[in-house]
């Protein structure tokens, strides 16, 4: 029974990092225009700091284009400030009614920068789920050690273990070549 609640509470971790992830891919930028690039900035309104999605519509009406259009449009400049501030290489461009970010295509060099970045991050993901394994091993040997399970029960249990993590370890590189692909396709 306790090795089951180990093996869910390491599995359950890993399934959260593949979800970081896939978070953290989508707001990297590959040429084209999406409202996950402006996701995570802040907009200081009304006296605290709320993400832009909260006070305002993000729209990507072409593969170039995002449009911010505020519910409040005393909130313009403030979202505009807060696009500049967050260095995310665009300006914004404000006509009064909302503003708009033009996408302009990535560089040869600058897919090869974004690609190895993604490397390093992936590299980061896969020692996390590396340290759940760790943190999964120690478990069994912890039961073991309690007589709660066999010498026999362990090493099945470290073997499954290995190939659970293996297979998390699989999906961050599918993830990953997926995102290289889109960052390097033209």
């Amino acid at each position: 029974m306790q090795l089951q609640q180990i093996f869910s509470s390491s599995e359950e971790a890993m399934k959260k990092t593949i979800e970081k992830v896939r978070h953290d891919l989508a707001a990297i930028r590959t040429g084209r225009a999406s409202a996950s690039i402006v996701e995570g900035i802040k907009v200081e309104s009304y006296g605290s700091l709320m993400p832009i999605n909260q006070i305002a519509g993000v729209s990507v009406p072409d593969a170039k284009t995002i449009e911010i259009k505020p519910w409040d449009s005393s909130q313009l400049g403030a979202i505009e400030k807060a696009i500049i501030k967050a260095e995310i290489g665009f300006t914004p461009i404000n006509d009064g009614k909302l503003i708009r970010i033009s996408v302009p295509p990535l560089t040869e060099e600058r897919r090869k920068e974004i690609v190895k970045s993604i490397n390093k991050t992936a590299e980061d993901y896969r020692v996390a789920v590396r340290n759940e394994r760790r943190v999964l091993v120690d478990g069994i040997k912890k039961a073991e050690k309690d007589k709660l399970i066999t010498e026999d029960d362990r090493k099945k249990s470290e073997n499954e273990a290995q190939k659970v993590t293996d297979s998390y370890i699989k999906k961050i590189d599918e993830l990953i070549a997926l995102k290289e692909k889109e960052v390097m396709q033209i």
